[in-house]
Formats: C-alpha cells, structure tokens, sequence
C-alpha cells in the first residue's frame, strides 16, 4: 500500500524551496512514500503594505498552516524556525530541524559594497525591526523605511529605487540560488541574526506516530540544540516581531555552545547584550539565563 504524506506550505518560492527541500530528503530516507505539496496563502503573504509589528507579529505566517494541519488537508508544515512562535499550538510536536544554513544578513546594494560604505542620508529598506535596530545602532545617519514581500518583491522595490540598499537572509538566497545579488554577507560580529535564522522547522499532528518516524530521520540536532537555546532565550523576553532582538548559538572548538543575545528599541539608541557559554546539554537553560539577564537590564520601561 503506497504511503501518501501531505506537505503543507506557504506559496512563496522561498517556502517552496523549503518544502522541497523537505519533500527529497524524505524521499531520499523513504523511496516508497508519495509526496504531495499542498500550497497555503498566508495572512501575512497578503498584507504587504504594513510592517509586521502593527498586524499581529509572526502568527500571520502560521495561522493558515495550523490550520491545514488541524482539519487534515496536511500531514506536516514547513516553517523557516525564525517565523515560528516560540509556543506552537498545543496539538502540534515540533518533528524535526533541519541542518541550518548559512545565518548571516545579506547586504544588497547597487550604490555600495558594505553597509559602512552607504553615504549619509541613504535609505535602507527592511521590514525586520531586528536589522533596523541594529542599522541604527552603526549607522544612525541612514534612513530605514518598510520593504515588505518576499525576496522577490524586495529585490524589485530596489531595483525600482525604492531605496539605496536592503538587508535579506543568506539561507533564502542560497535556498533559491540569488546569491549573485548580495554586495556582501554581514559577520554575527556585525550584525546578530534573528533567533533560528537559517533553520527549517517541521512541525506535525502531536500523537501520529507515523509521521514522527518519518521526520526523525530528517532530524539535525546540532541544529536543534543551538535553536533551543536560541529560542528559550526569546521567549523567556516574550520577544515578537514588534521586539528587537537577536541571538545565535554557536559550538565552540572545544565542544561548548556560545550563545549571544540582543535587545534593542527599534530607534537603535538603546542596546542590550547578553553572553553565555556552557555545555549544549543545558541549551534551554542558558537561553532563559540569557533571557532573563537582558530582561533586567531592560526594565520596565525599555519601549515606553
């Protein structure tokens, strides 16, 4: 009897190349399943004229997913990790991180090779209040306005002189082979990614033991450690899209995890940073170390 997997996914190319992704590395584990990709317009595919801190954050690229999965039209979903909420829906598991890719921003400019290199007064587009913040932070003589869409659209909106510059994912460019538009890749020394930056997250109906199997062989665990630290360490600050806040884990040389955090209001007059290093068996720990760390060094009334 031919096994049937329903791969539920957001309809941007980027999405889909994820999804297929997904679908041959399955395949390439279980040669006799039958792949279907059952394509999902998002909320927030379709609002593209508003920065995603003033519609309701990441559960906008979700909803639409969580729901295929609940009503059956789909076995899993394939999220990119940073728009996935750090509390998924309480019938969901999360079945597997894929191996992460490249973490780093991408700078994409026809007037300039690097950031540091923009004259004063340019305009920077990006809908990322992370990437905004930290622009700020470097280069508070540059203007920064809303560049939403894909990356199809936001290379477009350049193109058309919408602004001078933008900042993009390298995983994305790599995923849809465009790495021949970036100026030049932002160091994490730079520039700190956004929490889970690079990572594909599979998630699945909580108890189909079947589906668990599957995606078990898909699993990365380094990848997963790093995330989990990542990801304990922004929901210990409730961090959303309306937050400014980076971090990344990395392993050490000598088999310890690094893990760097960062808050910021979106402004970039304010900056938190928060650093710690231990063993990667205690990764969700050291994230709500980190977390709680920042948060009180915040205060109450770090946003106004």
């Amino acid at each position: 009897m031919t096994e049937i997997l329903k791969i539920g996914t957001r309809a941007s190319p980027l999405a889909l190349a994820q999804a297929y992704e997904t679908r041959d590395r399955l395949l390439a584990a279980f040669p006799d399943l039958t792949i279907e990709i059952v394509e999902l317009t998002t909320t927030g595919d379709k609002i593209l004229d508003r920065p995603l801190a003033e519609v309701g954050g990441k559960g906008l690229f979700t909803k639409e997913l969580d729901e295929a999965l609940a009503d059956g039209r789909a076995d899993i979903s394939v999220h990119s990790m940073k728009d996935l909420e750090t509390s998924i829906p309480s019938d969901q598991a999360l079945g597997a991180v894929l191996e992460r890719e490249d973490v780093r921003d991408a700078f994409i400019s026809p007037k300039a090779a690097r950031l540091e290199d923009l004259p004063a007064g340019s305009v920077v587009g990006t809908s990322s209040l992370r990437r905004q913040a930290q622009i700020k932070l470097k280069r508070p003589d540059l203007e920064v306005v809303t560049f939403r869409g894909n990356v199809q659209t936001r290379l477009r909106k350049l193109a058309e002189g919408q602004a001078d510059a933008t900042l993009l994912a390298m995983a994305g460019l790599n995923r849809l082979d465009k790495t021949d538009v970036v100026s030049s890749a932002l160091e994490p020394e730079f520039m700190l990614p956004a929490v889970a930056q690079g990572a594909i997250a599979i998630t699945y109906r909580k108890g189909d033991q079947k589906v668990a199997h599957w995606l078990g062989a898909l699993n990365h665990e380094p990848t997963r450690i790093r995330v989990t630290a990542e990801r304990a360490m922004l929901a210990t600050l409730d961090g959303s899209c309306r937050t400014p806040i980076a971090g990344l884990a990395e392993f050490t040389p000598d088999g310890q995890m690094r893990l760097r955090a960062l808050v910021a209001n979106p402004e970039g007059t304010l900056c938190y940073q928060a650093e710690r290093l231990g063993p990667p068996d205690e990764a969700e720990a050291m994230g709500i170390d980190a977390g709680r760390e920042l948060k009180a060094l915040m205060g109450d009334d770090f946003f106004g």
